[in-house]
């Protein structure tokens, strides 16, 4: 029941998994595995979902038993890892909705592995709860359903949205580090060169042989050796004009309706919601809403608005890692209203946006 409830809760925003993914791979300098964490992310959800199911019907237990062990041991290497070397604040096993420490799901992998153990040990004494035909199109059942929400969500945008940009918040004041929060508690510490070999330590744990004759100075960082939560939900949103001006509180902040554009980098045919948003321009021009768009690519922002004669919609340059979280579809657009949001729409929804824009009070 637990693989079936974390595989649903991350269903419901596969991208999240991927970024976590990304930011593993980054951690180990596997840059290469970044282009495949979206389809990693998508097979090992359904496999937590289809795998839980497949253990309450006793389906080829001996078969899911090994494959459930191998998930479990996988799981408590990344969150052990997480957790022993400080470098991810978070695994990411129950996505954005509920929010583990390393230690936490570190422990609680733990606890899975010594029941799932249980498990394997007896998996040659399961027996199905149905014949082997209802299992199997249960099974297909819950496999289509599995990859069915995932590609739902990617289009349409999460059903349940956890992210610190869900309609009804205020941006700017997520922007801000909650009131009573507890800084990180670190250490600095100091990297020598011994013989060829990294050597760290602190001030207080200078080795004994310490000399400058044996020691190569290196660098120093700052170590967090207990970490705490002085973190706003939302970092790192930056809307930078082209001349590298921050306008960012001025765009969040202006009075009345605002629509803001958020865009990854596009890739392949656009036409499919371009048409759209030129009528939404052009709805937002008649009733004197500003339109910005935000891109981690604004040079390829400004060239499709060039394309379309929209050279008069300011294109800013925004921070990739900000916008992946804003726009889970790519693109995202926001209707704010002195920096809270009234309501997004995913570029699968564009048709929607004119319409939605005409019943606002205050229009022009």
């Amino acid at each position: 029941m637990l693989f079936i409830f974390s595989g649903l809760i991350k269903a419901n925003d596969p991208s999240g998994l991927s970024y976590k993914m990304q930011e593993f791979f980054e951690v180990w300098g596997w840059h290469g595995l970044n282009d495949y964490t979206l389809a990693l992310s998508i097979l090992m959800i359904a496999f937590e979902i289809i795998a839980g199911i497949a253990v309450l019907l006793g389906w080829r237990f001996p078969l899911f038993s090994w494959l459930l062990l191998l998930l479990i041991v996988f799981f408590t290497f990344l969150t052990g890892y997480a957790l022993l070397s400080g470098k991810i604040r978070e695994c990411g096993c129950f996505g954005d909705c509920i929010k583990l420490t390393a230690r936490d799901s570190f422990v609680k992998d733990l606890f899975l592995l010594a029941l799932i153990l249980v498990l394997f040990y007896y998996r040659k004494q399961v027996k199905p709860v149905f014949s082997n035909q209802i299992s199997l199109v249960l099974i297909l059942a819950v496999t289509a359903f599995s990859f069915g929400i995932q590609f739902y969500v990617l289009k349409y945008l999460p059903v349940v949205d956890c992210l610190p940009y869900k309609v009804g918040k205020n941006i700017p004041e997520n922007m801000k580090i909650p009131a009573g929060s507890i800084p990180d508690s670190t250490v600095i510490m100091f990297k020598y060169l011994k013989g060829g070999q990294p050597v760290e330590f602190d001030a207080d744990h200078f080795p004994d042989d310490f000399n400058d004759s044996l020691y190569q100075f290196v660098g120093r960082f700052d170590k967090v050796i207990r970490q705490g939560n002085a973190q706003p939900p939302i970092k790192d949103l930056v809307m930078l004009s082209p001349s590298g001006t921050d306008t960012t509180q001025a765009i969040l902040n202006q009075p009345g309706y605002s629509l803001v554009l958020f865009s990854r980098h596009l890739e392949g045919d656009q036409g499919s919601w371009l048409s759209d948003f030129m009528t939404i321009q052009q709805e937002a021009s008649r009733s004197g809403f500003p339109l910005v768009w935000v891109s981690a690519d604004a040079d390829q922002a400004s060239a499709i608005l060039q394309g379309l004669k929209l050279e008069q919609v300011p294109v800013l340059r925004g921070d990739l890692v900000a916008i992946k979280t804003a726009a889970r579809a790519n693109p995202t657009l926001y209707l704010l209203e002195q920096g809270t949001i009234l309501q997004k729409w995913s570029y699968a929804r564009f048709g929607k946006v004119t319409k939605y824009l005409e019943t606002l009070p205050g229009r022009k």
